[in-house]
């Protein structure tokens, strides 16, 4: 369900759906060292039962005026005669924000005040590009013509010495850029695709390991290390896979939902405490140029859905787990001809779980009038790399964000405690 839809944006026609999965011994070692680079660290695994970081992107461009809908705003009715969400039918509303009806599954974690919304939150100027704005968000740099994601700079501040399970991608082969850096990571479908062939059978993994081990200790150089990294991987990832089978899943996810599935993994890494610092995760379907109310309807269901699952999974180990919502944009004010929204700028963001003052809505609100708006767009009053800080600030305390989001000065909402 998570793969975008047929929208017409020329930048956004490539599904994010994997590519990749480790099929034999010959294509194992390619698969492996293309998901965490040239060099894998060695270190034992579950050194931390700290703090853990899930980061949701919705890609394609989520609608934030139709998820925490601003309906104390005239400009918002007048504006989408056909696709507004009726003020009667939102949940939790105050006198000006309300979440819209098919958030239902997470009302709970709202009076629980572990749910918030933020609003007007986004990049620093416009940018109505899917992938360059993809780019944008997960580098967090814009100053700086080195790719590096902002993720990679939080982990490589957490420790001298990262480790490949620090930082996970889930639910793809494809890293995000948030995770590009020195500090190695790993994206996979799930943990079980890294084990070798023949795992089950001792004899002959053994007789399979020595082989190939021999092959690429011989071929020596970059590739030969790589090949030895990914074997140690394996083996690895068969220790870890057992004590990830020990946490079974006791939720119920959207069906047929990648991200659920996604999510579900998480949830049983973090309570294996296999290490794991920061997670992300690809919530596609966003993108809604077309039929806007019963696409955001379905889209939002699967989200709240699967959040929901997650936490109720998590169980206890919750108290430690932080999820944050970001998508490369908002959508325009303005419904156009086919009922859908286009490429906007200001975007709203969900903040859930551990150190969240939740129950309420957090804005530095611009108002939708036409002096208010940027280019027809909500403008942006928060940047969202200060948003991110805030939750870094709280939960990971002795990150410098300084260097995570360089030159962003601390402009705090106050919904992190």
């Amino acid at each position: 369900m998570n793969d975008p839809i047929d929208c017409g944006c020329p930048d956004y026609s490539v599904s994010r759906r994997s590519l990749l999965r480790a099929a034999g011994l010959a294509t194992m070692a390619g698969v492996v060292t293309s998901m965490v680079g040239d060099v894998l660290t060695s270190t034992v695994y579950g050194e931390t039962d700290g703090n853990v970081l899930v980061v949701l992107s919705l890609r394609g461009g989520a609608d934030g005026l139709s998820m925490v809908v601003p309906h104390a705003e005239a400009a918002y009715a007048r504006a989408r005669p056909t696709t507004k969400v009726a003020t009667s039918t939102l949940l939790h509303a105050d006198e000006t924000f309300g979440l819209h009806p098919a958030f239902a599954p997470l009302s709970p974690w709202w009076q629980a005040r572990k749910l918030a919304a933020l609003h007007a939150i986004g990049l620093p100027a416009p940018n109505r590009s899917h992938f360059e704005a993809m780019e944008a968000v997960e580098d967090a740099d814009p100053g700086s013509s080195a790719r590096v994601g902002w993720i990679n700079r939080m982990i490589s501040g957490l420790s001298s010495s990262p480790d490949v399970l620090d930082q996970l991608q889930l639910g793809t082969t494809t890293t995000p850029t948030a995770m590009i850096g020195s500090a190695p990571s790993l994206s996979a479908v799930r943990l079980d695709d890294l084990a070798m062939p023949l795992a089950e059978d001792a004899r002959l993994l053994q007789a399979s390991s020595a082989l190939i081990r021999s092959s690429y200790a011989k071929a020596g150089g970059m590739v030969g290390a790589a090949g030895i990294d990914a074997l140690d991987l394996a083996t690895r990832a068969r220790t870890i896979g057992s004590a990830v089978k020990n946490q079974p899943s006791r939720a119920t996810y959207a069906q047929y939902s990648d991200a659920g599935t996604a999510l579900q993994h998480g949830a049983q890494l973090i309570k294996a405490g296999v290490g794991v610092k920061a997670v992300a995760i690809d919530a596609g379907g966003w993108d809604h140029h077309v039929g806007l109310s019963w696409n955001v309807k379905a889209t939002i269901k699967e989200l709240a859905t699967n959040l929901a699952a997650f936490f109720t999974d998590l169980g206890a180990a919750g108290d430690r787990v932080t999820v944050v919502t970001l998508s490369e944009f908002g959508r325009r004010l303005q419904e156009n001809g086919s009922a859908g929204v286009d490429h906007g700028y200001g975007n709203c963001v969900l903040a859930m779980g551990a150190g969240v003052r939740g129950g309420q809505y957090y804005a530095r609100w611009p108002g939708l009038d036409a002096g208010e708006q940027v280019d027809g767009d909500l403008a942006v009053t928060t940047d969202y790399r200060s948003v991110l800080g805030e939750i870094l600030a709280s939960r990971f305390p002795t990150v410098d964000r300084s260097k995570v989001f360089p030159g962003v000065a601390a402009a705090p909402l106050g919904f992190m405690a």
